[in-house]
């Protein structure tokens, strides 16, 4: 039950925002918005309100916003409150809000985050791994390192990532703390190799060493939140694209990389269990995952739409209705093949399928 509400949560606000971006510009503009929708297919309850339905559909998955005169088929009196009848730079602003928005909420989320506080492990030794240079150097569970050569660390990520940069085999000093008393403890890293979540191979130094139960809350200024939100959301982009570029190159497993509904359901039960904190932060990535995923320049999406827009700003005129609809239909395909082999992939990630051969074998 709380998986189900969690996944409804992240899922309905994600997809609220994205659509008011598209609404909010086109009510600003005075284009007439005519249906601003939750979900797909049949209507299951809504209400009008001045030139606007608004309504709850029954497929949960996304939404829509349909403008007046954005249909070129239809019927157009050339009035200012019709889509088409905009310039392309009022209509690629209205394209472009719902993915503009999606960041903004993720900004947002991230910055309320980092301005109230994360819980954050300090660098207290929760275990030592036999075999490796912290055992033999005299490091034992409990102890607190302060620095490394000197350079002061107060944070888990931080303490590692120093570490993992000494791969010179050369001796570091790392500064104590043991029940009270200070101690200086020189010891060697081990350097071996490990792959990255970006399927790159690359080396590290490893002491043996793993956090433990401490944590302090980590809280930034408003200035400070807002620089690590943005610095949040720039990050997330270049990884997801640069994922994205390795999945085409082969250097990364498209099965292993890309979740859907299955496999987000599961997350956000999972961040539910944790926490608010945990679940707002499922759902600021997933805000950014969503912008991303709609600019590209794919027919059916904000990202297609706006490479048509482009291609009339050059040109000085529109595509042509017959190309346009050979596109959205390739466009179409292509998604429909898309979700199918996500959800296929969700549901062997997840072992259904392993359950269900299990269960008719049963019989």
């Amino acid at each position: 039950m709380l998986s189900t509400i969690a996944f409804i949560f992240v899922l309905g606000v994600l997809v609220l925002v994205h659509e008011f971006g598209h609404f909010i510009v086109a009510k600003m503009l005075k284009v007439r918005v005519e249906i601003f929708s939750i979900g797909f297919g049949k209507k299951l309850l809504g209400f009008t309100r001045g030139d606007t339905e608004y309504r709850v559909s029954l497929i949960p998955l996304g939404g829509y916003v349909k403008l007046a005169g954005e249909n070129p088929e239809e019927k157009r009196e050339g009035e200012c409150w019709e889509f088409l009848s905009r310039p392309v730079g009022e209509r690629a602003a209205i394209v472009a809000a719902g993915p503009v928005f999606n960041y903004f909420i993720a900004f947002v989320i991230f910055s309320v985050i980092f301005f109230f506080g994360v819980p954050t492990l300090t660098t207290k030794i929760g275990e030592v791994k036999a075999g490796y240079p912290a055992q033999e150097a005299g490091l034992v569970t409990g102890d607190r390192i302060l620095a490394v050569d000197g350079q002061a660390v107060t944070w888990w990520d931080d303490l590692s990532s120093l570490l993992h940069s000494k791969i010179n085999n050369v001796p570091v000093v790392l500064s104590v703390q043991r029940e009270g008393k200070d101690l200086e403890i020189p010891v060697i890293p081990k350097v071996e190799t490990t792959d990255t979540l970006l399927g790159d191979t690359i080396k590290v130094g490893l002491i043996g060493i793993s956090p433990g139960e401490e944590t302090r809350i980590l809280r930034f200024g408003v200035i400070g939140s807002c620089a690590m939100g943005a610095q949040r959301i720039g990050m997330l982009t270049q990884v997801t694209y640069l994922a994205l570029y390795r999945m085409i190159i082969g250097k990364m497993s498209v099965r292993e990389s890309i979740a859907g509904p299955v496999v987000i359901f599961k997350i956000t039960g999972e961040a539910a269990k944790i926490g608010f904190i945990a679940v707002l932060q499922i759902m600021a990535g997933l805000s950014v995952s969503l912008a991303i995923i709609n600019l590209f320049p794919i027919p059916v999406l904000d990202g297609g739409h706006l490479l048509f827009l482009l291609v009339e700003k050059l040109r000085g005129k529109s595509v042509s209705m017959k190309i346009q609809e050979m596109a959205m239909r390739v466009g179409l395909s292509l998604l429909v093949v898309l979700m199918v082999f996500v959800f296929y992939n969700d549901l062997d990630r997840v072992g259904f399928f392993d359950k269900l051969i299990g269960w008719f074998g049963g019989k």
